[in-house]
């Protein structure tokens, strides 16, 4: 049966979730406050700003599902702000509309682990970013408990593919060796890696849109292909393009100093965590229940390989 399905935020998961929904038939709608160039056939555009209340609700009036594919600038001042308010604003929306809410979230609550992540594991109240993700979790989680909303997240790792403005492996990595320049990365490349590639989880969240009621009030992990160290990766692709696989690799220390300059690096010191040892995700609940056949890095490299070739 057809779904109206209301997609707030129109990034690469956002774009690669609307193009799986259109594709099977459901109506789908992407909110943002502005307008892309290309939408799939059976998409519609509507001009919302999230941070607006009514602006939220007015959009999602006769949806079934709301997606929040949503990413703001990465600046810790700015998420203090929009985060909560958004959060609070789309489950007012799920809420007044009946629509199920899935959130396509990222890892961050969970904060310093030397573990594998699984989805039980506390909230933290580490740092910046991660304390700000673990508001709005409790935010949802808190409106799914009260019978308010039917909500659910899903969880990916960094991002890869075609089309990822912001990854280290794609954007920083995979274009740079194509334009003939070293990849660029930010921290060291030799610890092991969880990567998740935005199909899979466009995927996911379409999954879990479809899943009983039961699957919802928790968290679910995206299935990956098998850790792999950046290094490997970028050797790997390098190898795919056919050329030599430098590395400029950024100290540590001079990341700090560049973070007194550069915003970006100053939002990256305290998620040293996430690369100062190995990081694994444990998607073994999510595999179980539903599938568990994502990409190969064979397969996600090319494509990017692909999309990448296409813009020069």
């Amino acid at each position: 049966m057809s779904r109206h399905v209301v997609i707030f935020g129109y990034g690469a998961v956002g774009r690669e979730t609307a193009a799986l929904l259109a594709g099977r038939g459901d109506r789908v709608t992407v909110a943002q406050r502005k307008s892309s160039a290309f939408l799939p056939q059976g998409c519609q555009f509507a001009a919302a700003d999230v941070l607006d209340s009514a602006q939220a609700t007015r959009v999602s009036e006769g949806a079934n599902a709301i997606i929040c594919c949503l990413g703001f600038p990465y600046d810790s001042r700015i998420w203090a702000k929009a985060w909560p308010k958004a959060m609070g604003n789309l489950l007012e929306a799920a809420a007044s509309t009946g629509a199920r809410f899935v959130f396509a979230d990222n890892l961050y609550m969970y904060g310093p682990q030397d573990r594998p992540l699984v989805e039980n594991m506390p909230l933290t109240d580490f740092g910046r970013k991660p304390r700000i993700r673990s508001e709005v979790t409790r935010l949802w989680q808190n409106a799914h408990l009260s019978g308010k909303v039917q909500a659910v997240a899903v969880r990916a790792s960094d991002f890869y593919g075609p089309g990822v403005e912001t990854s280290v492996l794609s954007t920083y990595g995979i274009q740079r060796l194509l334009a003939g320049k070293p990849a660029l990365i930010p921290y060291s490349p030799d610890h092991p890696h969880d990567f998740t590639y935005v199909p899979d989880f466009a995927r996911a969240l379409v999954t879990l849109l479809d899943a009983p009621l039961d699957a919802y009030g928790q968290a679910w992990h995206v299935p990956n292909a098998p850790a792999q160290t950046l290094r490997s990766l970028i050797e790997r692709a390098a190898a795919m393009i056919g050329v030599k696989p430098r590395l400029t690799v950024l100290p540590g220390l001079l990341q700090q100093l560049g973070g007194l300059f550069n915003r970006q690096l100053y939002e990256l010191v305290e998620m040293r965590f996430q690369t100062d040892r190995p990081y694994l995700v444990d998607g073994s609940k999510f595999a179980h229940r539903f599938w568990n056949d994502p990409a190969s890095f064979e397969s996600g490299l090319a494509a990017t390989i692909a999309h990448y070739r296409t813009l020069a």
